[in-house]
């Protein structure tokens, strides 16, 4: 390699380097044809920097927001279901931002380890997730107020075992009986109230599956055979064994952090903001959208983008005042004596000073003295 092109390759990243060396060896290009690709890359790589003291938050802010006006109010289905919907387009984008606690629609994308990558085991482990309550396993439920109980009359009789584990350990103060295909609730309460109120307990109670998992489908993408949750549970997902810990994955932020941690939920919010752009064919550079995950998640928390996250947690009094809640943050600054320090953009506009931003950032100071 050239001493010029030794330069070159010193103010690229060592990864950018190593995706030239890559691709050198692929085409197999000689020295001629590598210094122009590697004086190129250098060329674009120079124009995707920023200048010091450039407002990168406004332009991020911007280059997301104005792709975001143009995105529909939509839903996408899955395919080959019915029934389910998938929250995308601007809903999904501000529930993201938002750092909503649940999503509209959770969901969870579930890898199977190599042993099991196959489309049989794929099939058994989706149908095992599946919540099911006991509403899903029974036939027929009534009260009987002549004995002040509820009968239960089950689907398929080798279930009554466990539908009686179920109810006598979920439900205090109950006698549980079982009689052919039948179960039966009893209570010593005088009142069909009581019972009634016992029926829709026994009925909302979980018999198998996991807790939260409302469908389930099967699906190959690639090599893997994977499996689409609507309703997500992380933790319970990958604790079976049949189960990829290490590409399993959920739609929800805050699981995410709360599961495995706010890196983890860092990259969900990439993740995801990027996929419902890129959805509806928007190209916004990955950068912006890793600045604002980075503001989200910088505290060890997700926070949300607005008045009650990072927008309300700015230590500008008259930046917090402008966004919104204006005469609240006035009121409170002048109630605990506290002093804008004018650091910020927001602020400087507002009285009419240079932004720190630009050549505002800096001060010229002049040395007569030694010229002469």
């Amino acid at each position: 390699m050239s001493e010029q092109s030794q330069k070159t390759s010193n103010e690229l990243p060592p990864k950018l380097m190593g995706e030239v060396e890559v691709v050198v060896k692929e085409k197999k290009l000689n020295k001629a044809n590598a210094e122009k690709l590697l004086e190129r890359i250098k060329l674009e790589y120079a124009k995707s920097k920023f200048e010091p003291a450039e407002s990168i938050g406004i332009i991020a802010a911007q280059s997301i927001s104005e792709p975001a006006t143009q995105m529909t109010m939509r839903t996408y289905h899955f395919a080959g279901t019915a029934g389910i919907r998938v929250t995308y387009g601007l809903p999904r984008l501000i529930e993201i931002f938002d750092a909503k606690k649940e999503p509209e629609t959770p969901m969870m994308t579930v890898y199977m380890k190599r042993e099991h990558n196959n489309a049989n085991d794929a099939a058994k482990l989706a149908e095992a997730i599946i919540e099911k309550r006991v509403v899903n396993v029974i036939d027929k439920i009534s009260i009987n107020l002549n004995e002040n109980s509820v009968e239960l009359e089950i689907l398929d009789k080798r279930k009554s075992d466990s539908i009686e584990k179920v109810i006598s350990g979920n439900i205090k103060n109950v006698t549980v009986k079982g009689r052919e295909s039948k179960i039966i609730v009893s209570m010593k309460v005088e009142d069909i109230k009581e019972l009634q109120k016992l029926k829709e307990k026994i009925l909302a109670l979980q018999v198998s599956g996991i807790k939260g998992i409302k469908n389930a489908l099967v699906r190959k993408e690639g090599e893997d055979w994977i499996i689409n949750t609507i309703g997500t549970n992380l933790s319970d997902a990958l604790s079976i064994k049949e189960v990829d810990e290490k590409k399993t994955y959920t739609n929800s932020i805050h699981e995410t952090a709360t599961v495995l941690g706010i890196e983890a939920a860092r990259s969900v919010i990439i993740r995801e903001a990027l996929r419902t752009m890129q959805e509806q064919a928007l190209d916004i550079d990955v950068r912006y959208v890793l600045l604002v995950s980075d503001i989200m998640t910088f505290s060890g928390d997700v926070s949300s983008i607005g008045r009650y996250g990072v927008a309300g947690a700015k230590t500008s009094i008259l930046a917090r005042a402008a966004f919104e809640e204006t005469i609240k943050h006035l009121v409170r600054a002048s109630i605990r004596n506290e002093v804008d320090t004018l650091q910020g953009v927001f602020e400087n506009v507002m009285i009419g000073q240079v932004i720190p931003a630009g050549t505002g950032m800096f001060d010229l100071i002049v040395k007569p003295d030694e010229e002469k």
